[in-house]
């Protein structure tokens, strides 16, 4: 079985490549690049960009534990429609994902659905609790890609500083849920003007950055590979390009909210703009942008968040942290390229081959041989989100009503076509 992508713009960051041109899929892999005369199936791109799937580094799925919220079928729907082929789960389940079996269940789930490759990241410590370190060599055998306590961060710098050593000894990322909870606790939004004018406790920009700070000085003696998740202040940003600047294996990622939208979205207590790290200040959020446009944030990622409705609709100060993201992940971070900020293929690269190099998994790319993990989105199609359309089991979206620019037309995996126009194939 052949499949031919016919006419389109072809972004392959991996392989420098940035033209029209068309990608022929035998057998599941890509076969060519380049004039492809015929094949058993065409998909008419022109007018749309063609590129490898995307890989989301930073996905909640509630599964096992609150599958009312999300569970790995409806996480992988909402996946493959916003052109995602490839992401990772964080460990915060119930139970936690801090033992083998929890890692193979997932695993074998994902594989029955057959939307998405499904890449667990395990527990630093036994039940997110940050005191004991869980058996990361295990976890790894079992299917693990990295280690976090997101949702909470590994807190005693003892146990960090033993998960950096051990982690370095293997090549195991370790990536921080950075807060320094004896700043943050009680907070539900950014300390600052918004919080006092709502009457809210705030979460200050230095729980995270002084977390960094503390984990950057373990990350140097351990030699290890440590990852910011979600970087959301400007401190944070210029702790992480000092410490890349003396060559240490210190990685970051940014959520598409914190370089779109600032603490002012939660005024008239909108809890479906409240998440962790909070939306911070207009000067945070330039900090981000430069920090991607610079390198320094070289992943972007969603930090998918679902909640059922009950969670949300019970005041900002009790509403639960977070929001959906895979389906807005690719329009919202357009507009990085048409502010000039990124080029459509530092763009690309930044939700292809830079997550696949940092976790080492295969994808996230277009060469000759690779699996055909593939997105193709019209760039300038304008649309409104309505959150009842939303694929994803839950429906908290700050952007639900305002118009978004691009949208995904066919989500290809390995060579099947999974999305088309709106509807889901599996």
């Amino acid at each position: 079985m052949s499949l031919l992508i016919r006419g389109g713009h072809v972004i392959d960051p991996a392989n420098g490549i940035d033209e029209v041109c068309d990608v022929l899929v035998e057998n599941g892999r890509i076969a060519a690049i380049g004039d492809v005369s015929t094949a058993d199936e065409v998909i008419d791109a022109a007018g749309c960009h063609v590129c490898p799937g995307l890989i989301d580094m930073h996905v909640h799925l509630r599964e096992p534990g609150q599958e009312w919220k999300e569970d790995i079928e409806s996480g992988s729907r909402a996946a493959v429609a916003g052109g995602v082929t490839t992401f990772c789960c964080m460990p915060n389940t119930e139970p936690r994902m801090d033992h083998a079996g929890i890692v193979l269940q997932v695993i074998e789930r994902a594989r029955q659905v057959g939307l998405c490759n499904v890449h667990p990241i395990a527990a630093v410590s036994r039940n997110l609790e940050g005191r004991e370190l869980t058996e990361m060599r295990e976890l790894a055998r079992a299917g693990a890609v990295a280690f976090s306590d997101d949702g909470m961060p590994v807190w005693h710098a003892g146990v960090m500083r033993k998960a950096l050593e051990y982690a370095s000894s293997f090549g195991f990322l370790v990536i921080q849920h950075a807060e320094e909870l004896e700043l943050t606790s009680g907070g539900c939004i950014n300390e600052g003007w918004v919080s006092t004018r709502l009457g809210v406790a705030g979460m200050p920009a230095e729980g995270e950055d002084a977390m960094i700070a503390r984990d950057i000085m373990l990350t140097r003696r351990a030699d290890a590979r440590y990852h910011v998740a979600h970087i959301s202040t400007a401190g944070a940003v210029e702790l992480v390009r000092r410490a890349r600047s003396e060559g240490l294996q210190v990685t970051a990622e940014a959520a598409p909210h914190h370089f779109a939208m600032t603490e002012e979205e939660v005024m008239h207590f909108n809890a479906d703009a409240k998440m962790s790290p909070p939306l911070r200040t207009e000067e945070d959020r330039q900090a981000v942008i430069e920090g991607l446009r610079d390198g320094t944030i070289e992943v972007i990622a969603t930090d998918h968040a679902p909640h059922h409705e009950d969670d949300k609709r019970c005041g900002l100060s009790c509403a639960a942290f977070g929001i959906v993201g895979l389906e807005t992940m690719l329009p919202v971070s357009l507009e990085l390229v048409s502010n000039n900020v990124l080029t459509m293929s530092g763009l690309i690269a930044k939700m292809t081959s830079n997550p696949a190099r940092l976790l080492g998994l295969e994808g996230g790319t277009l060469s000759e041989g690779a699996v055909a993990d593939i997105c193709i989105f019209d760039a300038g199609k304008r649309w409104r989100l309505d959150r009842d359309r939303l694929f994803s089991r839950s429906k908290n979206t700050p952007w639900h009503g305002k118009e978004m620019t691009g949208q995904v037309t066919h989500t290809i995996k390995s060579g099947r076509v999974v999305f088309r126009e709106g509807v889901i194939d599996g």
